[in-house]
């Protein structure tokens, strides 16, 4: 069973994590993480969120986030380890999915900490 959280608790903890998304996008659409590309977050105007692949200065992709066509996030595991990120609105009484993202750790998860050659830790993201 997924578990359920609001968008407004996701942004930002996804903004803090985008070293960690594998693959994001629509029904319709998937964009894939690269060495070569960055994931950048910003906000376009009071009500739109924006999310970009970067590659250099360069968009790669792009895609607008109306947070109150949001109705909530559905977390659970995907394939390898993985951890889906569902955004999910409402059509006609259904939960359908709008947007999402795949990370390399759920919500609660510890980051994998890597061993620096001075022998003290720290997190990757």
């Amino acid at each position: 069973m997924p578990l359920t959280i609001p968008f407004k608790e996701f942004w930002p903890w996804l903004t803090e994590h985008p070293n960690c998304i594998l693959r994001a996008g629509t029904p319709e659409s998937v964009v894939y993480d690269d060495d070569d590309y960055y994931w950048r977050f910003a906000e376009e105007d009071t009500r739109t969120l924006l999310v970009q692949v970067m590659r250099g200065k360069r968009p790669v992709a792009e895609f607008f986030i109306e947070p109150s066509h949001i109705a909530s996030v559905q977390v659970g595991p995907g394939e390898r380890g993985e951890y889906n990120f569902d955004l999910m609105t409402e059509i006609h009484g259904q939960l359908q999915v709008i947007y999402y993202f795949v990370l390399s750790h759920g919500l609660d998860e510890p980051v994998s900490s890597v061993e620096e050659p001075s022998h003290t830790s720290g997190q990757l993201h």
